[in-house]
């Protein structure tokens, strides 16, 4: 995000717990601090001038981890950022988590989320999160929220969908819940940068008046064959393996035994009941808000250059 805002022209202060690594040409409109989110709002000393719109990706991810430590993290600190900024254009990176893992998401809208039956922290606390914007967003002395939910982000600096798989694969073999045999929306890093800069400047004086945030479901134009482009990945990444499917009900019982061992270990486990909620089921999004009130277009899911994600 830091890298594709300051591309288009945006003076952009970024805020991590790492410096990040940046590209030459745009050193000159990124400058950084240091924040780590657990420690509450920024003093006031702290706080940059004149900031107009703040983009909060900041999350803790995973099956692993206490309940406890992703609340600090993706629900105090998202009250953090708002009370270090409140006059500022908020626009959140949610997900597309939000939505019941217990039944499929078909052309979901976004009215059907934050729903409830969450199986992990991720998904509770992303959905609390939400539920703490909403409300703040009906503040008068607040700034405009717009909320965006992508779906499997992947792409060039890919953490955690990538990965995920390459390490799940068991020589030519990937074995997936319920063989892969769903339609699933991806969401290219591409495209979800394209929505963010989109929503620093969207219209959302319907949402100010209603005291309410502006939600978007953010995706890839057409859904995809889960099976067939996990497949394609690999080959891409110069690692060929066939999908082959293991029941879901065996599955559901090992993943419930691997997050258990996990909470011992402290470490994440190989298979978790949220990956199989999204693994074996149906997970393709409505995609007219993002088209039609962020006026973003978006490409057809790619793997083009994949090899060097």
């Amino acid at each position: 995000m830091v890298r594709d805002l300051a591309a288009h022209g945006h003076e952009v202060v970024a805020f991590s717990r790492r410096v990040p690594r940046l590209p030459s040409e745009i050193l000159h409109q990124v400058a950084h601090q240091f924040w780590d989110l657990r420690d509450g709002p920024l003093a006031k000393e702290d706080r940059p001038e004149h900031v107009d719109a703040v983009v909060h990706c900041g999350a803790a991810v995973g099956d692993g981890g206490s309940h406890a430590r992703a609340w600090v993290v993706n629900v105090e600190g998202t009250r953090a950022v708002r009370e270090t900024f409140p006059d500022a254009r908020f626009v959140h990176v949610s997900s597309g988590s939000v939505y019941d893992p217990r039944k499929p998401s078909v052309a979901a809208t976004e009215a059907e989320a934050p729903a409830h039956g969450y199986v992990n922290a991720y998904g509770s606390t992303k959905a609390a999160a939400e539920r703490y914007l909403a409300a703040d967003a009906g503040r008068e002395d607040r700034g405009p929220v717009v909320v965006l939910r992508p779906h499997a982000v992947y792409g060039p600096g890919d953490t955690t969908l990538l990965p995920r798989l390459e390490s799940a694969a068991i020589g030519a073999w990937l074995p997936i819940p319920g063989g892969g045999k769903v339609r699933q929306h991806l969401t290219h890093v591409e495209t979800l940068a394209h929505a963010v800069r989109a929503a620093l400047d969207a219209d959302v004086e319907p949402e100010i008046a209603a005291g309410k945030p502006l939600v978007a479901n953010v995706a890839d134009a057409r859904p995809i064959d889960l099976d067939e482009t996990i497949e394609l990945l690999m080959f891409a990444r110069f690692r060929p393996v066939q999908v082959v499917g293991i029941p879901i009900r065996l599955a559901n019982a090992l993943a419930w035994a691997g997050e258990r061992l996990a909470r011992w270990t402290g470490r994440e486990p190989r298979l978790s009941r949220y990956a199989i909620s999204h693994l074996a089921m149906e997970r393709t999004y409505d995609l007219t808000v993002l088209r039609e009130r962020l006026g973003v277009d978006p490409a057809p899911t790619s793997l083009h250059g994949a090899m060097s994600w």
